[in-house]
């Protein structure tokens, strides 16, 4: 059916399956003309019925002219049935099928694999065994008689749509978007006054000042322009429930792989990480459908040997936070909060069992510190586990593979005799002289050895130090991704992060509120937030390489032999492009020929494989290209769980990449530190879009580097990653335009998140400027006119409305605003430039910089770490940037006060300018001055030796005195006798 659509050349509905109709022109029919989303009439009149009438993908309201025209139609009641019911067959995450030809008749090679035949036959048996209970249904509703159907039917909320938009106010966007136009407006006037009132006396400076402003100006259009399109979005849990958890019925949700990432014991402490684990396993969702996955990429027996005791203590946390329902179910936080834990609660004996599991943990959190205690000091022969044999991961560089399954359907149970989420310890394979990739290799280990033993169809991935703080943040997730008007072409669902254990004024900005709650929602009124490393739900599907379901697959060319594809364009431009979707249709329509399988016989089933080179996309592994089949995941019920095993320990070898598409095109992308823009980026290139999911309790909240020197490396991380991007073939800059998939205003994001850092040179530059002139005498801008004043008032004004008004729509604090601003100067002066010049080192010279994983505090009341100074070369920049304009300011007040009067006025701007910059700096200053210790003498010395440099030099250069001046005072010096 989906083969004939799609030929035909007219749009399928996104929702029912069939052909969206034609116009009264005789054209296809069109609801929503900003992303031209495919919905038939019929479906289109079913949601203005239901009161939508804005595009449940852009969230663009409805035309008026053609809603009036449908409110005048009379729908058919019969045809919306009819749509509702192929809906359901179709299938959630059913893929797009290519129209590429079948298999090739004249295949010869003798290489077919019995192995894959048996499990494409039993990936097919289970297959027809998930289909067959939808038809039961609907022919047994088919026999009921229609009065009964009414009766029987579900609550009306099963068939309402799970999630949906609700736009900005128009009363808040718009004044927002007319002051944005104005700004611009301005600016263009300003540098218009700027470039043609050039300061002759300080041309130098002028000029430096010119190219800073128009660099800024630029970053601000990147930044600006994405969050043209605001949305916010609500789920509706209690509709995903009467929809996927009918009584009586087996529960259809979901299942959900996690993946929980660790390298260091003695750097991320296990308990940290433990109680991460502790929150998975507890969630309100089906046992059966959690499975979570530890990577140890260190080896250490540490984290081995913690897990084992988080399985134990799993067995009395779990059923105590599902019978009393609390908040958080992580329990270190649980019981560290401050407030009022009887409220709501009714059961007499909560207060005993509470009192009891605190004690059971507090157990536990000694057994785990003696353990930490232990790990401490390693021994000469290395570990030795409790049955005598050495520890396989004693050299962390070099060790074999290792899977340990603690918990699952086969483990061990509850204290009260309930299956338990199954929980995986991995370790990959590490050898010398392979490339390992860090944490992007780590995670697509973890996605092929989820892919053998569960296979669920949606991954979670977290970082050691993020919990779920929300138990119902997966059914949040589920609301986009099950939905079936909305998840189809949803790649990832990103929550925001959210952090405890930082300060009340959040001195560093280390919650980031202007990016996830304002940047974050305009990104999701286009295609989507960007990926941000954790706290994030992939639709599995999307990790392999495919493309959305509902994006039109690229015609194949006749001329060729090879499977070549054009991008809508008579001349392509990026031949490496076409290629990559060249081979991503060819398994497009390989698997159109296994849902096809039986028009074949043994042998040529057996050759699918061969004939789509899986095994080059996907490597070496038959069980799990199998898996990469099963759109709704699961695993064979026929597999052997030692078989299973063995073929886990298989996919997670050091080798297993080679000459494969592994973080090049499927998985976790490679060739960044911050790999997770980079994937993010590949799969909005592909024509997917991402959903931003804020629920009123945040889904899950981790712990940030307080201290300022932690800080700023973990800011220089991201910059660093953010140059390697700019300098590789993924750049957003000429990188996605074949096929059209990316929407521009999503690239200037992305391009956004890649440039940044660069901004750092004109920063330094500008931020010194004000210091320069004091010393100098000089000033950048001319002597003012009514119009130049005119144009510097309307440019601070527009500055100022333009962050009201966002503040206005986003709810942000004006504190948590000039946070943001301060620490993008401090970042700007110190991180982002060591990014520059490093990125340049590793990507052009092959010198890498390795990065040492900040440090998490497991508790710390008082924020001690706050006020510690430790050591690096990133304080340098901004501290000598505070004593240079410190210095100016003093010499400027000297020399204005030797000249008199009419010096003070020029004085006002360019103290104005230097106070600018402290202002900025002031955390900074405050974080080098600490609470307790001292500021590092090294860095007073090296600030103090710059300033003093660089101010002689100004003052050789350009002293104070004019030449008729010192030639004056040198001769009165010749004439005193010494």
């Amino acid at each position: 059916m989906f083969l004939r659509m799609m030929e035909s050349g007219v749009p399928v509905c996104h929702t029912c399956g069939e052909h969206v109709g034609l116009n009264v022109n005789g054209e296809p029919f069109v609801a929503c003309h900003e992303c031209n989303f495919p919905i038939c009439k019929s479906c289109f009149e079913y949601d203005l019925k239901e009161g939508r009438k804005a595009c449940l993908r852009c969230g663009s309201p409805y035309d008026e002219n053609l809603l009036d025209d449908v409110e005048k139609a009379t729908g058919d009641q019969s045809t919306m049935a009819a749509h509702l019911s192929k809906s359901q067959d179709v299938g959630i995450h059913a893929r797009h099928i290519s129209s590429v030809s079948t298999l090739d008749s004249e295949m010869t090679e003798d290489n077919g694999n019995p192995i894959w035949k048996n499990r494409v036959e039993s990936w097919k048996e289970k297959k027809n065994k998930k289909k067959k209970p939808a038809t039961t249904k609907v022919e047994r509703e088919a026999e009921i008689p229609p009065e009964q159907q009414m009766e029987d039917k579900p609550a009306p909320d099963a068939s309402q749509p799970l999630s949906t938009i609700i736009p900005i106010p128009k009363s808040r966007l718009a004044p927002y978007r007319t002051v944005i136009i104005m700004r611009l407006i301005i600016l263009g006037l300003f540098f218009h006054y700027r470039v043609t009132n050039p300061v002759d006396s300080a041309f130098g400076l002028w000029l430096t000042s010119v190219i800073c402003e128009i660099w800024f100006a630029f970053s601000w259009v990147l930044d600006q322009f994405p969050k043209w399109y605001p949305v916010n979005r609500e789920t509706y849990i209690d509709r995903l429930s009467a929809r996927y958890e009918r009584e009586g019925e087996p529960n259809e949700l979901a299942a959900v792989d996690f993946f929980v990432s660790t390298v260091d014991p003695l750097k991320e402490p296990p308990l940290i990480t433990a109680n991460t684990v502790l929150s998975i396993l507890a969630l309100d969702y089906p046992v059966d459908k959690v499975s979570c996955y530890i990577s140890d990429d260190g080896a250490a027996m540490l984290t081995f040997e913690s897990l084992v005791e988080t399985a134990d203590f799993a067995r009395k946390w779990v059923p105590f936070c599902k019978k009393f329902s609390i908040e958080p179910r992580a329990p270190e936080f649980y019981f560290s909060q401050k407030i009022d834990y009887l409220k709501d609660k009714v059961q007499p004996s909560f207060v005993k069992e509470r009192r009891a599991m605190k004690r059971d943990y507090e157990e536990y959190k000694i057994r785990i510190n003696a353990l930490v205690a232990k790990a401490q000091k390693t021994p000469e022969e290395g570990w030795t586990m409790q049955d005598g044999t050495p520890w396989p991961g004693n050299n962390p560089r070099d060790h074999p593979g290792m899977i340990q399954v603690f918990l699952g359907y086969s483990g061990a149970r509850d204290i009260e005799g309930n299956e338990l989420p199954r929980l995986v310890y991995v370790s990959r394979e590490k050898r010398p002289g392979y490339q390992h990739h860090k944490k992007a290799g780590a995670e697509n280990a973890l996605v092929r050895v989820s892919a053998v033993l569960t296979n669920a169809p949606f991954i979670l991935n977290l970082d050691c130090d993020h919990y779920v703080n929300n138990s119902k943040a997966v059914r949040e997730a589920m609301c986009f991704l099950m939905d079936p008007q909305v998840g189809r072409d949803v790649c990832y669902v990103q929550f925001p992060q959210r952090f405890d254990g930082i300060d009340r004024s959040d001195r560093y900005a280390n919650r980031n509120t202007v990016f996830f709650d304002v940047n974050m929602k305009g990104l999701d009124g286009i295609q989507g937030p960007v990926y941000v490393g954790t706290g994030c739900v992939f639709n599995r599907q999307a990790l392999y390489g495919y493309g959305p379901p509902s994006m039109p697959s690229f015609p194949k060319s006749s001329s060729s032999s090879c499977s070549c594809c054009c991008p809508g364009k008579k001349e392509p431009k990026d031949p490496s492009e076409l290629y990559r979707d060249a081979k991503r249709e060819e398994l497009d329509a390989a698997i159109f020929n296994l849902r096809e399988i039986d028009n074949y016989d043994e042998y040529e089933r057996s050759m699918l494989i061969s004939q789509t080179s899986f095994e080059k996309t996907f490597g070496l592994s038959s069980v799990f290209i199998e898996s990469t089949l099963m759109e709704n995941g699961g695993v064979a019920e026929s597999a052997n769980p030692s078989t299973l095993i063995k073929e886990a320990i298989h996919v997670i070898g050091c080798g297993y990449e080679e000459k494969t598409a592994w973080g090049k095109e499927i998985g976790w992308i490679y060739g960044s530190v911050t790999e997770d823009i980079l994937t993010g980026f590949k799969m909005h290139c592909r024509g997917w879009r991402s959903i931003y999911c804020m629920p009123l309790r945040p889904a899950f909240k981790g712990s940030a580097p307080i201290n300022l020197s932690d800080r700023l490396h973990q800011v220089l991380r991201w910059a660093l990653g953010s140059v390697e991007i700019f300098l590789s073939r993924h750049c957003p800059l000429w990188y996605g335009f074949g096929g059209g998939r990316l929407k521009w205003l999503q690239r200037l994001a992305y391009i956004n998140t890649i440039v940044y850092p660069f901004t750092s040179l004109p920063l330094i530059a500008y931020c010194s400027l004000p210091a320069i002139c004091l010393l100098t005498g000089k000033f950048i801008i001319p002597t003012l006119s009514n119009l130049a004043s005119v144009l510097f008032l309307g440019l601070f004004l527009s500055i100022i409305v333009t962050a009201v008004l966002e503040l206005r729509w986003s709810g942000v604090s004006i504190e948590d605003l000039w946070r943001n601003e301060q620490f993008w100067v401090i970042g700007g002066v110190s991180a982002h430039l060591f990014a520059v010049f490093q990125g340049f080192l590793k990507m052009l010279a092959g010198i890498d910089t390795n990065f040492t994983v900040t440090a998490k505090a497991a508790d710390d009341a008082d924020f001690g770490e706050l006020y510690i100074v430790k050591w690096t070369t990133l304080l340098i920049p901004p501290t000598t940037l505070l004593i240079v304009n410190m210095v100016g300011v003093v010499a400027g007040f000297s020399d204005a006060l030797n000249k008199g009067y009419e010096a003070w006025g020029p004085l006002f701007g360019k103290v104005f300018f230097s106070f600018w910059v402290i202002l900025h700096l002031y955390p900074f200053l405050k974080g080098l001055m600490g609470r307790q210790n001292r500021t590092p003498t090294i860095v007073v010395l090296w600030s103090v030796l710059l300033a003093s440099v660089f101010s002689l030099v100004w003052v050789r250069i350009n002293p104070f005195v004019s030449t008729a001046d010192s030639t004056t005072v040198s001769q009165s010096c010749i004439s005193i006798d010494c």
